[in-house]
């Protein structure tokens, strides 16, 4: 069985790679949780419907793309806490006309973990800098 810092990992690349719940699955627990205080995420409850809500955001800002800025295990805790900085620009659909503007948001991720799959994670964003840089507040 991989670790959990393994398994986080290869989670969060499926995730920020829009690969949906179906390629983030494998990671999680089949009921896995998810919150954030963040507006546009306020009605989702699961980490399935997060995953494909990413998925559904990179096909808006069709040139996403992440840097990972740190990325730690807290054994004790079973969880991991990965901190990214996510650049994307809105090149096509969404809530209005593509603005052509970018967003350079940081955020973090902190999954926990139950029998070495992710049962719940927080989402840590500033999600009213991200769409007032877009361009869609």
């Amino acid at each position: 069985m991989p670790s959990i810092t393994e398994s986080a990992k290869a989670f969060f690349t499926a995730c920020e790679t829009g690969k949906g719940w179906e390629g983030c699955s494998a990671y999680c627990t089949p009921d896995a949780t998810f919150v954030a205080q963040a507006e546009p995420l306020a009605d989702v409850k699961t980490l399935q419907a997060y995953t494909d809500w990413m998925k559904g955001l990179l096909t808006v800002l069709t040139d996403g793309s992440y840097e990972v800025r740190s990325f730690a295990t807290d054994a004790e805790r079973d969880n991991v806490c990965a901190y990214g900085v996510f650049t994307g620009t809105h090149l096509a659909g969404g809530p209005m006309a593509p603005t052509g503007k970018t967003t350079k948001t940081d955020y973090v991720y902190v999954m926990q973990f139950k029998d070495g799959k992710i049962a719940h994670m927080t989402k840590i964003w500033h999600s009213g800098l991200a769409l007032k840089e877009l361009g869609w507040a």
